[in-house]
């Protein structure tokens, strides 16, 4: 079942684990079977190379490598997650991307180095010069250490025509809702926390990236749906069965991706371990993610 309503890149993004080999390699073969099959369950969009796709991890090649062989391998929308805390990196990174022949770019609010909100502007006006592919402007300030000030947001929604899209991982229903009240009609706001998706629709979100799309794709696809023809119970009892999901996704024990490729695995899906600060991850890891597939439904390999 698919939401009535699409956004840009489609309601349902998935934010798309990085499958690598045995020995830790990036599997370009790998990626685009879970790019498939991520499609033919559920996602009407694809985010590669951000935060669950291991993005620090990548050198600039195997990123490239990555957004050609998915784009390769499903006609639906893909997203580069291109963004460093690095300006001109980030130029260059977006660049690389449009000669992949990308959709988008997913661009993160410089890490680490803390600028002023006068230098995030600065950041997303030259990445979004570099091309002219369509941003998506990537919020997530638990993880960068610098929020996105909504009067920067409002400005680069107005002012960049290139800049289309949120990410809002902020948590923040009250700004989401002002967010879609001011800016113009082309901007849209993408849900960046699962557990938040139908909230975050009530206040204008066109959609969400998700990751637990991962292994629960037609259920995320039929909430959203549900909720387009205004059918909230039916929305409300599809969340109540995924909560369980939204919980294992990440943890302080076990942060995100780890549960996705766990997931991924008990599904019968190659990905392979996380790299290093993040994996390998312990078999009980595994068995918990067989349980929760179990428990919704889902048949496990």
């Amino acid at each position: 079942m698919e939401p009535e309503h699409r956004g840009r890149f489609g309601a349902l993004l998935t934010a798309m684990v990085t499958p690598f080999d045995r020995d830790g390699e990036l599997d370009p073969e790998g990626a685009q079977h879970l790019a498939r099959w991520l499609v033919d369950h559920g996602s009407q969009g694809l985010v590669v190379s951000g935060t669950t796709g291991e993005a620090p991890t990548l050198s600039d090649r195997e990123k490239f490598t990555l957004w050609r062989a998915v784009r390769e391998a499903v006609e639906v929308p893909v997203v580069a997650g291109a963004g460093t805390n690095d300006t001109a990196h980030s130029v260059q990174l977006a660049r690389k991307a449009a000669k992949a022949g990308v959709d988008g770019l997913l661009i993160v609010t410089p890490y680490y180095s803390r600028p002023s909100q006068a230098g995030v502007r600065r950041h997303f006006e030259a990445v979004a010069a570099a091309t002219d592919l369509p941003v998506m402007v990537y919020d997530i300030p638990v993880r960068t250490g610098r929020a996105i000030a909504l009067e920067t947001l409002v400005e680069l929604a107005c002012s960049v025509e290139t800049v289309v899209a949120v990410k809002d991982s902020t948590k923040d229903l009250a700004r989401a809702a002002r967010l879609d009240a001011l800016t113009p009609a082309r901007f849209e706001v993408y849900c960046g926390d699962d557990d938040l998706a139908l909230p975050m629709l009530a206040v204008g979100a066109v959609g969400v990236v998700s990751v637990a799309a991962h292994w629960a794709g037609r259920e995320m696809a039929e909430m959203l749906a549900a909720f387009r023809k205004g059918d909230l119970s039916g929305a409300r009892a599809v969340l109540a069965r995924l909560l369980e999901s939204f919980a294992f996704e990440s943890t302080e024990a076990f942060p995100n991706p780890l549960p996705a490729k766990a997931a991924c695995r008990a599904l019968g899906l190659a990905v392979g371990q996380c790299r290093d600060p993040l994996g390998p991850a312990p078999a009980a890891l595994d068995e918990a993610a067989r349980g929760v597939l179990e428990r919704l439904g889902i048949p496990v390999a």
